[in-house]
C-alpha cells in the first residue's frame, strides 16, 4: 500500500488566490479516483531557498492511500501537469511513502 500527499498552493506565482472552488474540485477528483481522501485545510507554510533567495508558500494537503500503485502513479502524475497549468506554478509537489494499516 502507497501513500500519497499532494500539497497544493494556495497562491499563484502572482500572489493571486487560489479560489476554493479549485480546491473542492481536487477533493472530489480524489474522491472519484479513489473512493476517498484526507484533507487539512489549514494553511502549511513552505520555506525553500534557492541560490540567495528565499521563497514562501502556503499550501494545503490531500492525502490518499490506495494498493493501485500504477494508477495513482499515471493519475497523480496527470493531475501535476493539470495543476502546473492551472494553478501557474514551478511546480507541485506530490509525495509517495509506503504506508501499511493496522
Amino acid at each position: 500500500m502507497k501513500e500519497y500527499e499532494l500539497y497544493v498552493p494556495l497562491f499563484r506565482n502572482d500572489a493571486t488566490p487560489v479560489r476554493n472552488e479549485v480546491i473542492e474540485s481536487i477533493g472530489e477528483r480524489l474522491l472519484e479516483q479513489f473512493g476517498g481522501c484526507t484533507f487539512f485545510p489549514q494553511p502549511n507554510k513552505g520555506l525553500w531557498k534557492m541560490g540567495d533567495v528565499v521563497f514562501r508558500d502556503e499550501v494545503v494537503i490531500f492525502r490518499v492511500l490506495t494498493g493501485q500503485v500504477r494508477s495513482a502513479r499515471r493519475f497523480f502524475r496527470q493531475l501535476k501537469i493539470e495543476l502546473l497549468r492551472e494553478l501557474q506554478q514551478e511546480a507541485i509537489l506530490v509525495v509517495e511513502k509506503d504506508a501499511e494499516t493496522l
